[in-house]
């Protein structure tokens, strides 16, 4: 199966989900996203998800002065996004157990 088709269908909710712990500039939310098991997240997905995100409502955005380079845009959920990802968390949950229970006599 291909993994990064997977990704591309829960990529929102991971976004979602890392904003949910503190506010982040994209580089840190892929990073995150890496961290946690994520490795095959591109850089161009991350931050065109964080955009369509911002586009849609979700998110809101302010910028940051670095002593590392540029300003970095932050982004943080507002109770749009939090909405969105408590009903994308009990979809994620009932879609997970059904696969469970499909897949739990297969050998692996």
């Amino acid at each position: 199966m291909d993994s990064s088709q997977l990704l591309k269908g829960v990529l929102d909710v991971a976004v979602l989900a890392v904003l949910n712990e503190r506010d982040s500039y994209g580089y840190d939310v892929v990073r995150r996203l890496r961290e946690v098991g994520l490795e095959e997240v591109g850089d161009a997905s991350v931050y065109g998800t964080l955009r369509r995100l911002f586009k849609a409502g979700a998110l809101n955005s302010y910028v940051v002065a670095s002593d590392e380079g540029p300003h970095r845009k932050y982004y943080g959920l507002n109770d749009v996004g939090r909405s969105l990802l408590a009903s994308s968390a009990k979809t994620w949950t009932f879609f997970a157990a059904t696969m469970n229970d499909l897949l739990k006599e297969v050998d692996a």
